[in-house]
């Protein structure tokens, strides 16, 4: 693994993950660094090189979603061509890495104690938010717990949350609020009203994601605090953020089952 790179300290030790970083690559400015969006405008063949670099650093094939901010969870095996539409997924297999492509949203891996599933999930607010307060990390919590009941397995489960907008620099409108309040009166507590623009808040998505979790009874949480070293748009120099630049590349987040 590069040393640059965000490994999740959590003790399953049959599970491997990973974030990657913007670091070396083989993309040209602006996308500058180790982009592996291959939908921002970036040449083809940097992304791609930019991808067999990443299989050949994890040693197994990351999976490349087409996320489109909803909350449709894909099984993963080995077949299963790049661009599947959903916006998370969940695998047994060894032979595939459940991946997430963001640069502002927020990317959520999962496992069980004893390292039998994996999933990743793509959280944006809208994804988030879902309908009717359930969105994609419940949807990927219910996918995990249906596969670990089938197998007569506990249904426990750990979460790492990676980088992604903090809650100084993601402004939001009032529609925004209104999504998560409508289902959940605690995420109040996640939203600061911005002083200069009235309307407007500043929003915790980490924060977000932490309640909608431990709603669920996911309480091993891990990764983001919400404090500024994970903020994509104030650490220009390690994250790519849309927010920030407009024109960006993506940065991933990956976890895969290790061969026994």
């Amino acid at each position: 693994m590069r040393s640059s790179w965000l490994q999740p300290d959590w003790p399953v030790p049959s599970v491997r993950a990973v974030c990657t970083t913007r670091g070396e690559g083989a993309s040209l400015p602006p996308y500058n660094g180790f982009n592996l969006g291959d939908h921002v405008g970036d040449r083809p063949e940097a992304v791609a090189a930019n991808r067999r670099q990443l299989a050949q650093d994890l040693g197994v094939r990351p999976v490349f979603l087409q996320q489109v901010h909803g909350w449709h969870v894909a099984q993963l095996h080995k077949g299963i061509p790049d661009a599947t539409e959903a916006d998370a997924c969940w695998t047994s297999e060894t032979d595939v890495a459940c991946s997430i492509m963001v640069a502002d949203c927020l990317p959520v891996l999962f496992t069980d104690p004893q390292g039998s599933v994996v999933a990743a999930a793509h959280a944006g607010w809208r994804g988030l938010a879902g309908a009717q307060g359930q969105g994609v990390l419940e949807a990927t919590v219910d996918a995990l717990r249906a596969k670990l009941q089938d197998s007569g397995r506990p249904s426990a489960l750990l979460a790492w949350l990676g980088p992604c907008i903090g809650p100084t620099r993601f402004e939001v409108g009032a529609e925004v609020r209104r999504a998560f309040l409508e289902h959940s009166p605690q995420a109040a507590k996640a939203f600061v009203p911005h002083a200069a623009h009235p309307g407007k808040y500043w929003a915790d998505l980490a924060g977000l994601a932490r309640q909608r979790l431990q709603n669920k009874g996911v309480t091993q949480l891990h990764g983001n605090d919400s404090s500024p070293q994970w903020c994509t748009v104030l650490n220009q120099d390690i994250f790519f953020s849309h927010r920030r630049d407009r024109v960006s590349g993506r940065f991933a987040a990956a976890i895969w089952r290790q061969k026994t």
